[in-house]
């Protein structure tokens, strides 16, 4: 049985408010890695391009403030 398996099995013996917790906790996580990566990314001028499309797409009338 691999490592994603053996959790897998934790996971589905896990009490209602322990599953809960497992999901706060997940969710935490999973923001900060995303938004490590997205900073990465930003850093790196990958995200360069699609910034430039949208604000030249703003600035004639194609798109609108959120």
């Amino acid at each position: 049985m691999g490592k994603v398996e053996k959790i897998e099995h934790e996971i589905e013996t896990l009490s209602p408010q322990e599953l809960e917790k497992l999901r706060s906790w997940f969710f935490e996580f999973d923001v900060k890695i995303w938004d490590q990566q997205i900073e990465k990314d930003a850093l790196s001028g990958k995200l360069d391009a699609a910034a430039d499309d949208a604000l030249k797409a703003f600035h004639e009338g194609k798109a609108s403030e959120l």
